[in-house]
């Protein structure tokens, strides 16, 4: 079952009803800076990530996600029960849904007015981070990159509380 979801997005476009719809489903909602500010203004109940992990975003939002209470709750094989040990040693809380898409980099580069210090700072780090775990760690956790799959992934969450493998293969290639 899906549980918790860590989110963390530059598009946030469908992202209110989305996570409306995991909280109506149980799933405790995770996020970052101005995604978890989205999400509350939008009156959703989100923990926040750097209080979670006790380690507060720095180098102006540039390190948020890059922590061992982030990657270890998303790399956990949920049948070993040597990673559950390991959870329960270091106090982290396992993820089933990760929410991440990434910095507008190309559309920010296409600007021809965008100053070389902007389109720096569009150059995604967590992100890929996220995307790549979680995608590699596909056989308990979803993998989410774009709004277009939302609706799909909350039809089988509402559904069965969770989302089938092949779900979780196929969004894992994407």
């Amino acid at each position: 079952p899906i549980k918790r979801a860590l989110i963390s997005v530059s598009d946030k476009l469908g992202l209110a009803g989305f996570a409306a719809g995991l909280t109506a489903a149980g799933v405790e909602l995770f996020s970052t800076g101005g995604t978890r500010q989205f999400l509350e203004a939008e009156g959703l109940s989100v923990r926040d990530v750097a209080q979670y992990t006790g380690f507060p975003e720095m180098l102006d939002g540039r390190v948020k996600t890059l922590h061992p209470k982030v990657h270890g709750g998303i790399l956990a094989r949920h049948d070993r029960p040597d990673d559950l040990a390991a959870l329960e040693q270091h106090g982290i809380v396992p993820f089933e849904l990760v929410v991440v898409n990434l910095y507008p980099f190309e559309a920010t580069v296409a600007r021809p007015d965008v100053a070389f210090e902007d389109a720096v700072e569009q150059i995604d780090i967590g992100g890929p981070s996220l995307i790549r775990a979680a995608a590699k760690n596909h056989a308990f956790v979803t993998v989410v990159t774009d709004p277009a799959q939302y609706k799909e992934i909350l039809e089988q969450v509402a559904a069965q509380g969770c989302t089938s493998l092949d779900l979780r293969r196929k969004l894992a290639r994407s």
